[in-house]
This record gives C-alpha cells, structure tokens and sequence, in this order.
C-alpha cells in the first residue's frame, strides 16, 4: 500500500471515530445520523461550485455500484441497529466486523487483487484484534461465544451486517475505479440520505427530528465537515489501495476511539481493549508493508 493511500485511510478512520462520538453523545441515533447527512450532504453542495474538477454524471454501471453501496451501507446500519436492540455489545459487535473476513475474498475472486504474506498477516491481526476489542476474558470459551447461539436474532442480525457491507466495500471499489471518488462519495451520500429519509418518513420520527435538532444542533453543525471528510479521505484511498488493505486499515479507527473513551469520556480501557487496539495498530503497520 502506498504512503499516500495509507494516510488518506488514517485520517478516514480518525474522522470515522470522531463522528461516532458525536453519535454516542446524541439521543435518537438513527435521527441524529440523519441529521449527519444533512449537514454532510448540504457542505458537500455547497463546497462542489469550488472544486476545479468538472462534473459529469456516471456510466450506468457507476450508477449501479452507488446504488448497490448506498443500500448496501444503510441496511448494514438497520441491521446494525436490530442486533444491538436484543443482543449485548459483546456479541454483537464482533460478529458485525466479520465483513473483513470476507472483503479479501471478494477482492482476490472478483477484481484480481493479490495480497502479500505482510499485508495477509496484516489483515489476520487486525481481524483478530477487531474481533477480540469487545471480549471480557481471552479463553478459547469466550472466543467462540459470539457464535454460540446461530439461532438468535440479533446474532444473525450481526453477521447479516457484516456479509452486507463487505458487498457494498466491493461496489465502492469497482465504483471509484473508473469514476471521481469525489463525486462517487457525492452521490452516494445523496442516495443514503434519501433512503434513510424514507426510513424517517414514518410517523414515529416526526417529533423526534426536531427533538434531535433542538438539542443537538451545534453537535450536529460539527459532524458536517467530520463525515465528509471521513467519506472523501476513505474513497480516495480506496481508489489508490485494494480494497483488501482498505477496510482493515479503517479499522484504527478502533484505536482512536479507544483513546477518545479514555481521555474524554471517562471510560475504563480493560488490558483486553488495549492490547486489540495494539493488535489493530501492528496489523494496519504490516499492511503498510503489504
């Protein structure tokens, strides 16, 4: 992976952690994520008559793969949300990441990347470490305990999570490819918005919107500028980099939120928590290599 791409990735996942704070701080997550993407989307509209870059609207097939990665995101987030309403954060979030065991995959059998033995080994600390932030103890009990009950909703919730975004990774690759990351990561921010507003239209969301801006706007105002450039530093790594290294190199974002629990939320780190973190980091160095 490239100096260049593996920057841009970084400071993806820095401003990945940031706007999950800013979500944890929020009352209604799913309304305050769509007043994330108002903000986000209303700067990116503003800010585009700048860019010397002139527009020109995508190939159908470029169309196609903001459409797969657009559905594909928003219902990772359902799906996300689902597990979490009945499942512990222990379980659930292990089994949501599991979309970077099969990125790789789809990345070697569908665009013909090829991985080297440092960013393999890469990609397995990070995976493991991922997996292993969320454990209460390392014994091989508590490894396998995510997956002890196949059976339970949230627990297919979680890894139906992580099987959709690792397809809607793909479709962003083979988007960026050929067309602007910029304006890839401009409509596909419009799409999510407009289905995530469909989601919203229903009766029950329409006093918390305003709720949600009346208490949180200044949070609100601030996740604008945090999410797109979390959105545009990732999409133009991704177009640089393969997609195998991509999304395990986000996974640092781990790690700064980690570091954000500890120093400004008061939140207990636990050996566990930090020797993932650590995991992560090595992993992310070894794809560097890679």
């Amino acid at each position: 992976m490239s100096s260049y791409a593996f920057i841009l990735i970084i400071i993806s996942a820095v401003m990945h952690a940031l706007w999950n704070m800013l979500v944890k701080k929020s009352r209604h997550k799913t309304v305050f994520i769509w007043w994330m993407f108002i903000a986000s989307s209303g700067l990116f509209s503003i800010a585009l008559p700048l860019v010397p870059e002139p527009f020109h609207w995508p190939e159908l097939k470029t169309l196609l793969m903001i459409t797969i990665a657009a559905v594909c995101f928003v219902l990772y987030h359902l799906f996300n949300g689902r597990a979490y309403r009945g499942g512990d954060l222990s379980v659930v979030y292990p089994l949501c990441q599991t979309s970077m065991v099969y990125v790789p995959i789809w990345g070697i059998i569908l665009l013909g990347e090829r991985l080297r033995p440092p960013g393999i080994c890469g990609v397995l600390l990070v995976i493991f470490g991922t997996y292993s932030v969320q454990l209460r103890r390392l014994t091989l009990d508590e490894l396998l305990r995510p997956f002890r009950d196949l059976r339970s909703r949230s627990v297919q919730a979680a890894l139906a999570a992580g099987f959709i975004y690792s397809i809607g990774s793909i479709a962003e690759k083979t988007g960026v490819r050929n067309y602007s990351p910029l304006y890839f990561t401009y409509l596909l921010v419009i799409m999510m918005l407009a289905l995530m507003t469909f989601n919203l239209a229903r009766p029950r969301y329409r006093k918390l919107i305003w709720a949600e801006l009346r208490e949180h706007w200044r949070l609100i105002l601030c996740s604008g500028p945090i999410m797109m450039a979390s959105f545009i530093s990732f999409r133009y790594g991704l177009n640089l980099s393969p997609v195998s290294y991509a999304v395990p190199v986000r996974q640092v974002s781990i790690l700064v939120g980690v570091l954000i629990g500890i120093l400004f939320l008061g939140e207990s780190f636990g050996r566990i928590r930090l020797m993932a973190a650590l995991l992560i980091l090595a992993g992310a160095a070894l794809i560097k290599l890679g």
